[in-house]
This record gives structure tokens, C-alpha cells and sequence, in this order.
């Protein structure tokens, strides 16, 4: 008897759980043009919609042990990708007013001193720094070399799989991983787990 669309991901979710991150992957592989779709329709904006899907994708992989597996998990992802969307346009928003507040009590900061960051500040700036590269240079070449191009260079999907000649969907799913091994390196740091290994060195 073939196994149903809901039974495969089910298998390739247990298989995610219990650290098979491929597994994640297919599943990434297998919605991620769908779910876009439905993040540019809250967006209309190609590139932002496929930073939303893969925020979602972040969160979804990072909250995998919460995921009933007796529903489906397209419609979870599907919901949390449309929380994402829903959050970013409130963000935007708020940005915007605060861009607005900002310009318009412009006048009322020029002359007062500029803050300056304390040494204490100015060391937890530099070691962030150190963190992230170190944490890119831990990275296989191929990820390092999508991530970088996606955050620093700020090339869109396609462009990045032109360069390092292989498909989108590839590339998606290297910066996916990219991005989750960053993210919990800067939550040790900061956690302060990161000073702390520092001094035991």
C-alpha cells in the first residue's frame, strides 16, 4: 500500500527529531515554493517573502517537539509562515511610525551629546564580531559561501545559485542551515556562554 502525503512527512519529521537534519531539508525542498506563494501575497515582495518563509522554516525547526503528529505538517508550517508575514507587516509598521517619530523630534537632539558605547559595550560589539566569523569559518565551504552572499552581499536566491552553479533549492536549504547554527551560536553569546568559554581557554 503507498504511503499517503501526510505519512511520508510524518516519517521525515521523526526522522528530523531525532537529529537527521537531511531529513528537514526534503521537507524544506518539498513546500518552500508553496509557501512563498502565500508570503508575497502579505508582502508582494519576492525577496522579502522568501526571508519570511525561511524565518518560518527557523521556527518550525526550532519548535519540531511541539508538532502534533497526528495533523498535518504542511498546515503547520503553512500557519506559522502566514504568523511570520502577519508579524513582519505589524513590524514594518511600526518601524515606519517610529522612522516618522524620529524625523519629526529631530530638532530636538541636535544639540544634545552623543552617547558614546561604554568599554564594557565596545567589548561585547567586538566579540559578537569574532562569534560571527568564527562561526561562518566553522561552516562547509558551500554554506559559508551561500550565507555570505545572501547576508553580506545581499543577493537574491537566484542569483546566488548562478554563482556557485546549483539549484535554488539547494541554496535555500544551505542558508536554512547557515542561518540556524548562527542563530544559536549568538543565543549562547547572549546568554553569556560565550564569554565563559572564552576565559576557560
Amino acid at each position: 500500500m503507498k504511503a499517503s502525503n501526510k505519512q511520508i512527512d510524518l516519517q521525515l519529521v521523526k526522522r528530523a527529531k531525532s537529529g537527521d537534519y537531511q531529513a528537514f531539508d526534503l521537507l524544506v525542498l518539498k513546500y518552500q515554493s508553496r509557501l512563498i506563494s502565500t508570503a508575497i501575497k502579505f508582502v508582494n515582495d519576492l525577496q522579502i517573502a522568501e526571508d519570511i518563509v525561511q524565518e518560518a522554516f527557523i521556527k518550525s525547526f526550532k519548535s519540531l517537539e511541539s508538532f502534533r503528529e497526528d495533523s498535518s505538517f504542511y498546515t503547520w508550517i503553512y500557519r506559522i509562515t502566514v504568523n511570520t508575514a502577519k508579524n513582519y507587516l505589524v513590524s514594518k509598521k511600526r518601524k515606519d511610525e517610529l522612522l516618522q517619530s524620529d524625523m519629526n523630534e529631530e530638532a530636538i537632539h541636535l544639540n544634545e551629546p552623543i552617547n558614546h558605547e561604554t568599554p564594557e559595550e565596545e567589548l561585547k560589539s567586538q566579540q559578537l564580531k569574532e562569534l560571527i566569523l568564527h562561526t561562518l569559518n566553522s561552516l562547509g565551504e558551500d554554506t559559508k559561501t551561500a550565507l555570505t552572499l545572501r547576508e553580506f552581499d545581499g543577493l537574491s536566491y537566484e542569483q546566488i545559485s548562478k554563482i556557485v552553479n546549483c539549484p535554488v533549492g539547494t541554496v535555500r536549504s544551505r542558508i536554512f542551515r547557515g542561518r540556524e547554527v548562527l542563530d544559536h551560536a549568538i543565543k549562547e553569546f547572549r546568554e553569556g556562554n560565550y564569554a565563559r568559554n572564552r576565559e576557560a581557554v
